[in-house]
């Protein structure tokens, strides 16, 4: 099979958000009623608007520290404020996610993934299993988490971070969900504990950073993990009705490491595909924002 290229196409319900402008290794975009300009190290190319308007037009710049990658502070222009909601209503799904500025440069939200949470509304409104059990690991503030717990799921969220589990509950409460099960854990002690009870997901979510630490410092590195993880994540996933998404963010990665890695631990992979998830800018240049796979046996 060929390469897929999966674009997100922007529903047009959709209006709070916007990938303005790219390049010159920044990004601007419209989140909600604010606009903010940050580091986007993929964005090599030449910005399509001048420095001027990038300028007047952002609420909120990004400034890295001297010598580091991520870490840095937001500077501000009157009236912007550091946290607000923003809600993403389409046909299939409901829900409303808290923003914040955060000293790494993320604001809570990877619109990109919008293209996975429709994926996941139709695959648990597809199985033939009532509340199917749902497993987001390295789940961050739940993007995945809620729209799976609106399709009807019984969804268990994993992540290392404390203050990452209260933000996530913060999403679910504005999305008006409930019962989403919290776990503050390693993720691959997690889902090795989880094979050896022998307990079984129909949906299971992955998106794996490059680096992070458990709550106890345990080190995560993908290229050493990452193959390990996907043979656990095999032994829990159901073999009838099932699906799996693994996103990567990580340079290093191309589309078709990733379809090695998940065809050596899954001997079923239906209805899959895989490629580059990406933004086009308001001027049709494409931005690309990791690597993916997917299938389903819907």
């Amino acid at each position: 099979m060929q390469q897929e290229i999966i674009k997100l196409e922007t529903p047009q319900s959709w209006k709070e958000y916007q990938l303005i402008d790219s390049g010159g290794f920044e990004k601007l975009e419209k989140f909600g009623k604010y606009i903010l300009r940050r580091p986007e190290p993929q964005a090599a190319w030449d910005k399509s608007m001048p420095e001027a308007e990038w300028e007047r037009t952002a609420n909120a710049t990004f400034k890295k520290d001297k010598g580091s990658q991520e870490k840095g502070e937001w500077i501000l222009k009157k009236g912007m404020e550091e946290r607000w909601f923003m809600p993403y209503k389409t046909d299939a799904l409901d829900l409303n996610f808290k923003l914040a500025l955060s000293s790494f440069k993320h604001v809570g939200i990877f619109p990109e993934q919008a293209s996975n949470w429709e994926f996941i509304m139709d695959k648990v409104k597809k199985l033939p299993v009532k509340n199917p059990k749902v497993l987001n690991i390295f789940a961050y503030t739940g993007g995945a988490s809620i729209a799976a717990k609106q399709a009807g799921s019984d969804i268990t969220h994993v992540d290392s971070i404390k203050q990452v589990i209260s933000w996530s509950r913060e999403n679910m409460e504005a999305s008006n969900l409930e019962n989403i099960r919290w776990v503050v854990e390693d993720a691959l002690k997690f889902v090795k504990r989880e094979a050896k009870r022998g307990n079984i997901y129909q949906g299971i979510i992955l998106d794996p950073p490059a680096y992070g630490r458990g709550p106890d410092g345990e080190k995560w590195i993908l290229e050493e993990q990452i193959n390990e993880l996907l043979k656990t994540v095999a032994q829990i996933l159901d073999k009838e009705n099932y699906f799996l998404i693994l996103n990567m963010y990580s340079m290093g990665f191309s589309s078709l490491i990733v379809e090695n890695l998940v065809k050596c631990s899954f001997s079923q992979t239906q209805n899959h595909e895989f490629g580059e998830l990406y933004l086009q800018d308001g001027f049709k240049k494409k931005l690309p924002l990791g690597v993916f796979y997917r299938f389903a046996s819907v």
